[in-house]
């Protein structure tokens, strides 16, 4: 099990190297993350939802992603609640006293996900979230050492060196860490080292002394990490904005931005330039295309687009001959009305929408999950995509939909065809599709290919990693006894 020392430290990238380093080598390789935090999930095989993380770990071993990998999910609604999903179903939303007394009871569930993926693979790599040492947290842990204890799992604790204060880290760990936990870590490692790693020595020497830990190496700085799926929106924040190509895209940062990994391929493709806006900064008058992306809370974000003064951004962008393209939650804001008569995604209620699309959205209803296979009724392209949302969008606009998934029209668009949205997440991975819709853009026709750049950076990072840590002397822990 890898854990950090706080959030952010670079875990979920080193277990997606390790996945493919140790697949390489020629084992059987899962991942496994307990429970994980964000509104960015993927759609797995089994017809359930995870981490977006855990998604990429599974593909860099060479697994399709399946709910055990992920067993407990919080996707967060607002400040002080979360949707809960448990093995791949939601169960509820909890506030967080609420899910800190549910927690305890989730360990069964996540051991038997553990213990059902564990019999499938020679190797499972375990990821941790947040600090190895929250102790203030111990008591009825499922995310960190109250898993590694049920599973009876060694750790390796994980420091990230670029934000200064290593050494503290790594060694307030030790000295917070309860004798017990403190004994199942057998080794540590460094991440994100820039420059010449002799210079480290000595902290290595320092670390190493004061804790009795393990020293597993040091993995450089790996500037290629930016060209995979972001898992955090402050991770997608600070990769937009590359200097790109000729086609200029802004996509707003809602507070509460979900499945974001349908940027990616926007933000590495040549012919764009992508600009993540953060809430309330204006949206210049130049662009070509304004993206509403997903949101956890429809209603909730679009209060808060409408109070920054982004709806009459919006629709002056529109007048002047813009593109508007709404996924999911961005797709039901641009209606004539959001409605929640439930209060699924808080208190029940309605919204006037942006009312540049004649249609109109009613959330409630079980949560779909799937993967589809689509026709972009534009360009004639096939598309692979998946869904991931609770209600239904319906209305005049919506006989325009510009994609066709099975027998059903999916989405909608207005008379001119340039405001349009649907509920598909992943269509811009499609190199075909993609390449399509820019060139609409004006963007010229690119030889870049998403899904081959991923394959690349993930045998890349492997390497990376083989070169840098002590890959033998981990595979040795995990063939360790606690």
């Amino acid at each position: 099990m890898f854990q950090g020392t706080g959030s952010n430290v670079g875990k979920s990238l080193i277990v997606a190297g390790l996945c493919r380093a140790f697949a390489r080598r020629g084992l059987s390789v899962a991942p496994f993350k307990p429970q994980n935090m964000s509104n960015n999930a993927a759609v797995t095989a089994d017809g359930g939802e995870i981490g977006r993380a855990q998604a990429l770990q599974a593909r860099a071993a060479g697994r399709e992603p399946i709910v055990d990998m992920n067993p407990v999910l919080l996707k967060p609604e607002s400040d002080t609640g979360s949707q809960v999903v448990v093995q791949g179903r939601r169960i509820g939303s909890y506030k967080g006293r609420a899910y800190t007394a549910l927690k305890p009871t989730l360990m069964p569930a996540v051991l038997e996900s553990f213990d059902r993926l564990a019999a499938t693979a020679d190797l499972v790599l375990v990821e941790g979230a947040g600090s190895a040492a929250e102790v203030n947290l111990r008591a009825g842990d499922i995310a960190n050492m109250g898993f590694a204890e049920a599973a009876d799992t060694p750790v390796v604790v994980i420091g990230d060196i670029d934000r200064g204060g290593v050494i503290a880290t790594l060694v307030g760990a030790h000295a917070l860490l309860p004798a017990s936990d403190r004994e199942r870590v057998k080794g540590f490692l460094i991440n994100r080292f820039r420059g010449d790693l002799s210079m480290f020595d000595e902290g290595m020497r320092i670390i190493e002394q004061h804790t009795l830990w393990r020293p597993l190496g040091i993995a450089p700085w790996f500037a290629d990490a930016a060209k995979l799926p972001a898992e955090d929106s402050a991770d997608l924040a600070s990769r937009a904005g590359r200097p790109g190509g000729p086609v200029r895209i802004v996509a707003l940062a809602l507070p509460r931005i979900a499945n974001f990994d349908d940027l990616d391929p926007l933000r590495l493709e040549p012919e764009v330039s992508l600009d993540l806006l953060p809430l309330g900064a204006p949206i210049p008058a130049d662009v070509d295309l304004v993206l509403i992306p997903g949101s956890k809370a429809t209603i909730a974000d679009l209060a808060a687009l409408r109070g920054c003064g982004w709806e009459e951004d919006i629709k002056a962008h529109v007048r002047r001959g813009g593109r508007v393209l709404g996924l999911c939650g961005g797709y039901q804001m641009l209606g004539r009305s959001v409605s929640d008569p439930e209060g699924v995604e808080g208190a029940p209620g309605s919204s006037r929408g942006l009312g540049l699309l004649d249609v109109e959205t009613t959330l409630g209803g079980d949560k779909r999950l799937a993967r589809v296979s689509g026709r972009h009724r534009g360009s004639g392209e096939v598309v692979d995509a998946y869904e991931i949302h609770m209600g239904r969008t319906d209305g005049p606009d919506a006989a325009r939909a510009p994609f066709d998934v099975g027998d059903r029209p999916e989405g909608a668009a207005d008379a001119s065809g340039r405001v349009s949205g649907c509920y598909l997440h992943g269509v811009f991975a499609q190199d075909g599709f993609r390449r399509a819709f820019l060139a609409e853009l004006g963007a010229r026709r690119s030889g870049f290919a998403y899904e081959a750049t991923i394959e690349a950076t993930l045998d890349r990072l492997a390497d990376h990693l083989e070169a840098h840590l002590d890959v033998d002397g981990l595979l040795a822990v995990a063939n360790s006894r606690v």
